[in-house]
């Protein structure tokens, strides 16, 4: 008991050890452990050993990368920073019979964007004792069978390796026989049953032995098993097999149902001792699954399917045995050969969907793991993205590949990218994975705007309404968002003495500029300014454009006389003409300017009066005053002539002046002549006069006609009264015949007049023509019966009458 403590100390001082035991090779870091820990056993202080703090660690800063489908044996613990197991590790059930068994993951720090292999290996204890096919186990021996012959027991199996795998064998003691055990070149041993006394059947027909087998473990383990011999009848001839090992070669794809080979043995013998039975002599799991052996024909079928992925090498012995129980076995090696029947595996193991167009080349954006689960040139694979990208896979560690920019990105230019990645593998034909990583560019303010014009420049007519929209600006920024948002304002200067912001304004968001005053050509034709376009970025980019503004010209300025200058004090002046002046003499100019432009400064000048047409002509665009004709006696001494200024506008604008010209050789001459003429009449003032005497007649006519019409109202109501009280009935006489001034009423709302004023250069006269009345009654219209008041008060009807007759007849006079 002491020493099995002992050997657990070692056994244990020894795991610990090698737990302790790690390197670092080309980014690895190796751990050991020993298989069977319990979960939770400590393998290595991964954060120590990366550089990491362990007293803070989490998931976000160092994982274990997991693959789908596949058990995670081992577990970070935040806490402290170890690796640990997390599930119960047995090597025999992981690496089978494979000299090393070691566990592969990766671990990636996200802070550093940096992948580590880890690799444990886990070495082998002896948890397996050695185990013989269950049940008894028969040898036949045929009581023929000569001293020395041998005979295969059944082969105990341990999946443990090294020394605590098969190290003896021991048989019970017999003197027929004796135990020898064959090292073969793998190493394993096999016990044979050597035959060391001749046998008799008629004596013992069977015999009973115990047949135990040993490891190397400490402490060592060992498994037992029934032998029974069975002593045959005589049969001198043994099957021997055509060959010793049968070699085949099989795709991977082969179909069930198909034959894998034909193993053949012949026996010399005669009748049943010559028939051969065909079995597998001892058969794995995976093989009896997989493979079905005819007894008769020796035809070995193919029952399950074949993955290389899976296991690309059999091995098996088949046995042919007589009914003498005499045999031979042979050896079968089946090679299974690879196809390319896997698509590669791609797994995005990190990965960032968001970078700022700044970010310096290099970055590492995504981590991509490949896997192909075929062998050889058909597990070989590229990794590719596309050429117009500016991204490329680099391969880091294993089968690892960074996704890193190679150059400059521009948000303007692409704002997302479908980044395609695709692996295809070296097979034939090849097959190929694609994945596609979505990855989106954030803007920076690395963009100022731009103007769609590089100048503007624009018209605008004079006397404006104030407010008016004049024109717009508008910028372009390719950034986005805030660094896309842009404000637009003038850039304050002077105009004229006056500052911009009293004349323009523009509104920050549109670009629409305003005009805050009416402009007056005459005072400014031309604005220059700068606008300017601010984006919001942070720090904000801004651009200039020059606008320049030009003031257009509006018909808003009559003429301007300046010769003959306007009179001050009501007369006009004087033009001295000589009589013996010869036709086409120049009398005078009249000169006019206008403050307009264009065509609306355009002038001509045009004579709309004279006192003697014909006597003088007018320039229409130098305004010369000249002489038509030679003067003659009979011409008026002062020629007065009225000139008509008019500009091109539109609509036009005009003024006028009044020339007077004198016929005279000489100054002297004029005066006397002048002395001798009398103050014109003012006709103008005598038809004001006449005028305001008709209306003054006309009113007081009016006011007379209603007097008269009252008067007779109240005469007729007056007597209406007397009628009344006398008991007289006119309950069927008609308003209109009762009421006799409907004529004189109907006249006087029809009545109508006009008046027409004309005068001419020595006269004057005012017209009053009589207008149509249309509603007055004609004697045709008068009623031609009597009316019965005028037989009851003839006397009174006859004054009424007359007295309308006067007052309609003095109308007429007047009129």
């Amino acid at each position: 008991m002491q020493d099995l403590w002992s050997c657990k100390g070692r056994i244990f001082l020894q795991c610990f050890l090698n737990m302790l035991v790690w390197e670092t090779v080309s980014a690895q870091i190796h751990y050991s452990i020993s298989e069977e820990m319990q979960k939770g056993s400590f393998v290595g202080n991964i954060a120590k050993d990366l550089g990491i703090d362990g007293n803070r660690l989490s998931d976000r800063e160092l994982r274990i990368l997991t693959r789908t489908g596949m058990i995670q044996y081992f577990a970070l613990n935040y806490n402290n920073g170890h690796l640990q197991t997390s599930e119960r590790i047995d090597r025999e059930e992981i690496c089978g019979r494979a000299e090393k068994c070691i566990l592969n993951f990766q671990v990636i720090v996200e802070s550093k964007r940096k992948l580590y292999g880890i690799e444990v290996e886990v070495a082998d204890i002896n948890d397996n004792a050695p185990h013989f096919p269950p049940g008894e186990q028969e040898v036949k021996i045929n009581e023929i069978a000569i001293q020395g012959s041998r005979f295969p027991l059944p082969e105990a199996h341990d999946p443990d390796l090294g020394t605590n795998s098969i190290q003896s064998y021991q048989l019970t003691l017999s003197s027929h026989f004796s135990l020898d055990v064959q090292i073969r070149e793998n190493g394993a041993r096999r016990a044979e049953l050597v035959l060391e006394k001749h046998l008799d059947r008629e004596e013992q027909s069977v015999y009973n032995l115990i047949l135990t087998a040993f490891d190397g473990g400490d402490p060592t383990r060992s498994g037992t098993a029934q032998i029974k011999v069975t002593v045959l009848d005589a049969n001198d001839n043994a099957p021997v097999f055509s060959q010793t090992v049968y070699k085949t070669s099989l795709k991977e794809n082969i179909p069930k149902g198909s034959t894998v080979c034909a193993i053949r043995a012949t026996d010399l013998d005669e009748g049943n001792n010559g028939e051969v039975k065909y079995s597998f002599t001892k058969t794995a799991k995976k093989v009896s699954q997989m493979f079905l052996l005819n007894s008769t024909t020796g035809i070995i079928t193919l029952i399950g399917n074949l993955d290389f992925e899976t296991s690309s090498f059999y091995e098996f012995e088949v046995q042919a045995e007589d009914h003498a129980g005499l045999f031979d076995t042979a050896k079968v090696e089946i090679i299974v050969t690879d196809l390319n029947d896997n698509a590669p595996e791609l797994t995005v193991t990190f990965l960032i969907n968001t970078i700022h167009e700044n970010t310096s080349i290099g970055t590492v954006i995504a981590i991509i793991n490949v896997e192909d689960q075929d062998s050889g040139i058909n597990g070989e694979v590229t990794c590719s993205v596309p050429r117009n990208l500016p991204f490329q896979l680099k391969k880091t560690i294993d089968n690892f590949y960074n996704l890193v920019a190679i150059s400059a990105l521009d948000r303007e230019l692409v704002a997302i990218y479908n980044i395609t990645i695709t692996v295809t593998d070296h097979g034939t034909p090849p097959l190929s994975t694609t994945a596609i990583i979505p990855l989106h560019i954030l803007d920076i303010n690395d963009n100022p705007p731009q103007f769609v014009e590089s100048a503007y420049i624009t018209f605008l007519m004079e006397n404006n309404q104030r407010g008016a929209s004049i024109f717009s600006v508008r910028a372009n920024d390719p950034d986005w968002e805030e660094n896309a948002r842009l404000t637009y304002s003038i850039t304050e200067e002077n105009v004229y003495d006056s500052s911009l912001s009293s004349y323009l304004s523009i509104n920050s968001e549109t670009g629409v500029v305003y005009a805050l005053s009416s402009f007056d050509y005459e005072e400014i034709r031309e604005i220059q300014f700068w606008v300017k376009a601010q984006d919001g970025g942070s720090p904000p980019l801004s651009s200039n454009v020059s606008v320049t503004l030009f003031i257009l010209d509006q018909n808003d300025n009559a003429p301007e006389i300046l010769y003959p200058s306007p009179p001050t004090d009501g007369s006009t002046g004087i033009e001295l003409a000589p009589r013996s002046s010869e036709p086409g003499y120049l009398v005078t100019k009249v000169v006019a300017v206008d403050a307009d432009s264009g065509q609306n400064a355009w002038l001509s000048y045009q004579l709309t009066k004279a006192t003697e047409p014909g006597l003088f002509t007018l320039g229409l665009h130098t305004g010369e005053i000249r002489s038509a004709r030679f003067f003659l006696e009979k011409d008026a001494l002062k020629q007065s002539l009225v000139v008509l200024v008019k500009d091109n506008g539109q609509p036009p604008l005009s003024a006028s002046v009044t020339v007077t010209v004198v016929l005279a050789d000489s100054i002297p001459e004029m005066l006397s002549d002048l002395s001798s003429i009398s103050a014109p009449i003012d006709h103008p003032s005598d038809l004001t006069f006449y005028l305001v005497v008709a209306v003054a007649f006309v009113s007081c006519l009016f006011l007379t006609f209603l007097l008269v019409l009252l008067a007779i109202k109240l005469y007729r109501w007056r007597n209406s009264q007397l009628c009344e009280t006398g008991s007289v009935n006119f309950s069927g006489v008609p308003v209109s015949q009762f009421v006799g001034i409907d004529g004189v009423r109907a006249f006087l709302q029809s009545y109508c007049h006009e008046v027409s004023l004309t005068s001419g250069s020595r006269r004057s006269q005012i017209l009053f023509p009589i207008g149509s009345c249309t509603n007055t009654l004609t004697p045709q219209q008068a009623p031609s019966k009597p009316d019965p008041l005028l037989t009851t008060d003839e006397s009174n009807n006859f004054k009424e009458d007359a007295a309308v007759s006067q007052v309609s007849m003095y109308i007429s006079v007047l009129f």
